[in-house]
């Protein structure tokens, strides 16, 4: 399985970005997904969460108001949608799946990673 992120970049506090994610080897909708995030020096952490069999949602406390994850079966991908962007979410964002259905926040229950895409966010 192949997973892979796209649609990072530089944008100004205050702006958005769209993520999104890719897994082969079997559709993207039936692979539970989640977002993690690493800033230079910080620990990995988790973002969101979307499960494989009712695409329910699951997503850090203090960034469910700005962050939405959704599925979008037409693309065969999964979707980050970042708004009111602040410069303390720079960080390099992973993609993670599974074929389980789950939405957890652990890094240890997703199996396949992505390489990972940059955020930054300038002040």
């Amino acid at each position: 399985v192949q997973v892979v992120e796209s649609g990072g970049g530089l944008v100004q506090a205050g702006g958005s970005l769209r993520l999104s994610c890719t897994a082969s080897g079997r559709t993207s909708s039936s692979y539970s997904v989640a977002w993690f995030r690493q800033a230079p020096g910080q620990k990995r952490e988790f973002v969101a969460a979307i499960a494989g069999s009712d695409d329910s949602t699951n997503y850090a406390a203090s960034l469910k108001a700005r962050f939405t994850i959704s599925r979008d079966n037409a693309k065969n991908a999964v979707s980050l949608q970042m708004d009111s962007l602040k410069p303390e979410d720079t960080a390099v964002y992973y993609c993670a799946a599974t074929q389980w259905s789950i939405n957890g926040q652990g890094a240890h229950e997703y199996d396949y990673w992505g390489q990972g895409t940059q955020v930054t966010v300038s002040p």
